[in-house]
């Protein structure tokens, strides 16, 4: 008996053990799971940021449902535009100025280009002065234009249009670099970073523009606001001489709100000129031969914008067609004055009418005076005496206007029309321009690439 229960109790310690080590392989196994979930979180969540970076994602709301290069302008600025009596789809001219950190956006109007609305620069990387090389991290400076196919729809910076670096002064001054855009995202190596919201009202201007049949969009960019004083502070700069001849172009635009004509000979910019005997424009690494200046004031047209499409520009709006006013008959068959009709007050006068105020009273034969055989009955009414005529009729009701829409009155009463001088239009506050951006030195460990999925970095 003894040894029987010996043998018992250790069945039962070894059953205990058991159940204890593999409660242990539990709880191990599940620590485990929790390990290799805490490893793998960041891995995920960083995997579903890329893919709502690369558009295979999102919040899936209304705004999302619309491409942001499809959008349509926001409301205030829609109404800024009719302020202003400006067209949303009229071409198109930029500015940009570093140092002020602004992006400016005019619009044409009344033969020449007229300022619309500033647009603060997020980021903007380098400093005063050219972009010169790749890798330089500098914002470039110069003339330059935009095309159509220089518009990307798909950036990963929102949205963004190639500025056109480098141009032929650029490449003739040995210049490298490629991809320098403006666009969204507020980051900069390079280009000139906007917020989204505000590159997506110059993306949607600027598409409306090349829609209406712009061909090229003209951009200075350039180190400051070009004036007297700037240049003075400026003087020492080492780039003083080549900001002389970015100065001229600015002032030509100041003068005539037209883009000068831009081209290039021994290196360097010339504006407003022509060559005359040239069959085009001169090398630029040449030696420029003769020119003469042009002045843009007496020269038709504009850079960029063909005659058709300022042609089309220039046309008064066509009124739309005015539904014409309904029709107003009386029970006398007496028309109503067209004040009674394009005044509504004086349609729904009802007092003056007994057929709705009361029933007319219905003659008795009886009291019907007789008639005179003398009086036929065929006898021409203007000869008929006006008492006679009521007397033959009995009572008759009052002559009542009818109005199209439920509207009663007397034809003998209609009330004077109202007014129709509109009233002043309410003068809507302009918005004041955009604050300053500030600067982003970009960083040479976090080089941007601000084409398309298949861009590479660029600087």
């Amino acid at each position: 008996m003894r040894l029987q229960r010996s043998a018992t109790r250790k069945q039962r310690d070894v059953k205990e053990n058991n159940g204890l080590s593999a409660r242990a392989r539990h709880g191990v196994n599940s620590m485990k799971v929790v390990l290799r979930f805490a490893l793998l979180a960041p891995v995920l969540l960083g995997l579903g940021g890329c893919l709502s970076f690369l558009g295979f994602g999102g919040s899936g709301g209304a705004e999302d449902a619309v491409a942001p290069a499809e959008r349509q302008l926001p409301a205030s600025t829609q109404a800024m535009l009719a302020v202003k009596g400006m067209r949303q789809d009229s071409p198109i001219f930029i500015r940009i100025f570093k140092e002020e950190s602004e992006l400016e956006v005019w619009k044409y109007k009344d033969g020449r280009f007229q300022y619309f609305k500033a647009y603060a620069i997020c980021a903007w990387s380098g400093g005063l002065g050219p972009k010169v090389q790749q890798g330089d991290r500098q914002a470039p400076e110069g003339f330059y234009t935009i095309s159509r196919g220089q518009m990307n729809p798909h950036s990963l910076y929102h949205l963004a249009f190639n500025i056109g670096f480098p141009n032929a002064y650029d490449r003739s001054n040995g210049h490298t670099g490629s991809a320098l855009m403006i666009h969204g995202n507020c980051k900069s190596a390079g280009c000139y970073a906007m917020t989204d919201a505000y590159i997506e009202e110059i993306y949607i201007l600027a598409r409306e523009a090349f829609n209406a049949g712009q061909t090229r969009i003209h951009v200075q960019a350039l180190p400051f606001r070009m004036t007297a004083e700037n240049m003075a502070r400026h003087r020492d700069s080492p780039w003083f001489n080549f900001w002389v001849s970015l100065k001229e172009g600015y002032d030509a635009f100041e003068a005539t709100g037209k883009p000068p004509i831009v081209k290039v000979c021994s290196r360097q910019y010339l504006v407003n000129v022509s060559f005359p005997g040239q069959g085009g424009d001169p090398d630029p690494e040449s030696t420029c031969p003769k020119y003469s200046k042009i002045d843009l004031v007496h020269m038709p047209g504009l850079d960029g914008v063909p005659p058709t499409v300022l042609a089309n520009l220039s046309k008064a709006p066509v009124a739309p067609a005015q539904t014409p006013a309904p029709a107003v008959m009386t029970a006398s068959m007496t028309p109503v004055p067209e004040a009674a009709v394009a005044s509504p007050a004086a349609a729904v006068d009802m007092s003056a009418s007994p057929v709705i105020t009361r029933q007319a009273p219905k003659p008795l034969i009886a009291s019907l005076p007789p008639k005179a055989p003398a009086s036929p009955v065929y006898e021409d009414a203007e000869r008929v005496a006006p008492q006679q005529t009521a007397q033959a009729a009995g009572t008759a009701a009052q002559p009542v206007s009818f109005q199209v829409g439920g509207a009663f009155t007397t034809s003998a009463q209609a009330a004077p029309s109202a007014n129709g001088a509109p009233a002043d239009p309410t003068t809507l506050q302009q918005l004041n321009r955009s604050g300053k951006g500030g600067l982003l030195i970009g960083n040479p460990q976090n080089s941007l690439s601000v084409g398309g999925p298949s861009t590479p970095p660029q600087n």
